[in-house]
């Protein structure tokens, strides 16, 4: 950089000295010329011709002057970059394996990293950087093409919105009121409400209510707070901003989400037409580390047997309009939704008997299905919501999400109701899980005179593929080391292996009445493939393949198997055995039948069959 520098003043110094000699040869000229006045016309004109040429040669020289100036001011720049860059390149990091700092954060501070990484252990996404971005950010507009197109009537129903949080940071709380005071018209915003279930975060008391004063002085009235005086969970939080609630309609929503333009219309005009309808919005990802946007596009809401969300084609007509601007029915709701207010509550709003968090957006989905209203997803309506990579509640969500997922089952599934218990490994009869008081949900479903179960399976979730036809499940055990199970082993393989019993979903088995044996779990769907234990009829090793390419290879797939006996295939007769390998390790083995005995955790009896 220095020899460069050295260069250009070089070249600057022989320019000046030209420009010094040409300026002194203009002299004399211009004084020969002034002494030759009398001289030849054509010497004139000559004379003349070389002032204006020298002239031209001098404005040349100072353009190149000036262009040498900027390169010499680009190449500082350059270097100061550089060396900026050197400074940031000794930045230790301190938490190279911080889901964080994967692809954010290269530039800070060792302190700044240290309060980086203690907001995001606080609140499971970048509060640090949500706190230095403005509350009113831009964000793209993600609709369907068809949407900006759309005009909805001026008379619409007034909105209520609600707000939820559990120690959420004030700036993504902030950002949330701001994005619906913006993107909502005056006319139709009658109030946002925030319900508090029980924060410990101090930023949530005085200065969450200065923000609110401030807005106050913009629209006076429109913010309500609702604070619990002990945690009580999602459901119940919900259930209090619906309570709270004075518009028509009532959107219940997370408070780290920001709204898109025009998300309020779609909804409303779409209750307009039909108070029976409860709708959500589309979410679009907002990434918990840099907190930009990921859009999605229109799905349904579905769900599994063990009642986990989960996103879902919709039903083929929706595809066959050919406009993905249209309401999608869809089978469930991810918890985010808009509804009349009225109709709500008539329709047995939300299940109080829940717990904590999961199962209650399934459970209103089915019920609201089966006693006379109907869900749709509207793709017009777009939120970006926050994916936090843990929740506030409990570091393990499993257990309320099971808890609360039985006394769905309990209340509105019927027969189908045992699908529940195999998806969680529990045994169909005395679980052993207090699932509360379910009489008046019970009265509830039988005063609104709601559908079968069966209706719903038929008419609105036909994906779903009931779990029948199993004679045991759960895990599977060898008499000769009881404490080892039968694994899936490492995915993708195609190998069972013995593990240290653990009891989870690698380890759940299933035995069915047509023989097949399932290892791994047991899928929920139609359009999912089980995994089968076979015997491919060469070698000494059980292969583990999906059941459809199992057959299509035409794998011995059926065993013979009752409880305390051997795993015997029908078509080869080797046996599934557990022996040493060279290495001195435990393995399964297909081989002649020597008598070993195996026990699955879980039996179904004749009156319980899955048929």
């Amino acid at each position: 950089m220095r020899s460069g520098w050295f260069k250009g003043l070089l070249i600057i110094f022989i320019i000046t000295s030209a420009l010094f000699y040409l300026g002194s040869i203009k002299r004399e000229v211009r004084i020969h010329s002034e002494g030759l006045h009398r001289a030849h016309h054509n010497n004139c004109i000559r004379g003349q011709g070389m002032l204006n040429r020298m002239e031209n040669m001098e404005a040349d020289i100072a353009n190149l002057l000036n262009l040498l100036k900027k390169y010499e001011k680009k190449e500082q720049e350059t270097e100061m970059r550089v060396e900026i860059k050197k400074e940031r390149k000794v930045v230790r990091k301190l938490y190279p394996n911080s889901y964080l700092f994967r692809k954010w954060g290269d530039d800070l501070s060792e302190e700044e990293q240290k309060e980086a990484e203690s907001l995001f252990q606080s609140y499971g996404y970048n509060a640090f950087l949500s706190d230095r971005l403005p509350l009113n950010r831009e964000i793209p507009d993600t609709r369907p093409t068809r949407c900006a197109e759309k005009k909805y009537p001026e008379d619409l129903p007034s909105l209520s919105v609600v707000l939820i949080y559990l120690d959420e940071a004030l700036s993504v709380i902030k950002r949330a009121v701001r994005s619906i005071i913006d993107k909502t018209p005056a006319r139709l915003l009658r109030e946002i409400i925030l319900v508090d279930d029980h924060s410990s975060n101090e930023d949530l008391m005085e200065k969450l209510d200065e923000y609110i004063n401030s807005i106050h002085e913009e629209r006076p009235g429109l913010l309500k707070k609702v604070r619990h005086s002990e945690q009580l969970g999602l459901t119940q939080a919900r259930l209090s901003g619906w309570k709270t609630a004075v518009g028509d309609v009532v959107a219940i929503l997370d408070a780290h989400i920001e709204v898109h333009m025009q998300w309020a219309e779609p909804l409303l005009a779409r209750i307009k037409e039909n108070r029976t309808v409860i709708l959500t919005p589309v979410f679009d990802k907002v990434n918990y580390d840099d907190l930009t946007l990921t859009p999605y596009g229109p799905s349904a809401d579905g769900f599994d047997w063990a009642l986990w969300c989960m996103y879902e084609s919709f039903r083929p007509e929706w595809y066959a309009l050919e406009d993905d601007s249209q309401p999608g029915r869809s089978p469930s709701i991810m918890g985010i939704l808009a509804a009349d207010r009225k109709f709500f509550g008539e329709i047995g709003s939300l299940d109080s008997g829940m717990k904590i968090y999961g199962g209650e957006n399934v459970e209103l989905g089915i019920r609201v299905w089966l006693c006379g209203g109907t869900i749709e997803v509207i793709p017009c309506s777009k939120i970006a919501h926050i994916e936090r990579i843990k929740k506030p509640y409990v570091l393990d969500l499993s257990a309320t999400v099971r808890r609360n997922a039985l006394r769905v089952a309990e209340v509105w599934m019927d027969e189908y109701k045992h699908n529940v218990n195999i998806a969680w490994n529990l045994p169909i009869e005395n679980h052993g899980i207090d699932i509360g008081d379910v009489s008046e949900r019970k009265k509830l479903r039988k005063s609104l005179k709601c559908k079968p179960f069966q209706w719903y399976i038929d008419n609105v979730y036909s994906l779903l593929e009931p779990l029948h036809n199993l004679l045991g499940y759960g895990a599977l055990i060898n008499n000769l080391k009881p404490d080892l199970c039968v694994d899936q082993g490492p995915m993708p393989g195609y190998t069972p292996i013995m593990y240290i019993c653990h009891f989870l979903s690698s380890q759940h088995c299933y035995y069915r009445t047509d023989g097949q044996l399932y290892i791994g779990g047991i899928k929920s769907h139609k359009y999912n493939s089980n995994s089968c234990l076979v015997d491919t009829g060469s070698g000494v090793f059980p292969g583990l393949f999906e059941c459809k390419i199992a057959q299509q290879k035409k794998f011995h797939m059926l065993w013979d198997f009752k409880q305390g006996g051997p795993i015997q295939n029908r078509r080869t007769k080797r046996c599934l055995e557990v022996a040493m390998d060279e290495n001195g390790y435990v393995r399964l083995f297909v081989k002649q039948c020597s008598g070993q005995s195996w026990k699955i955790q879980h039996v179904i009896s004749d009156n319980n069959a899955q048929n």
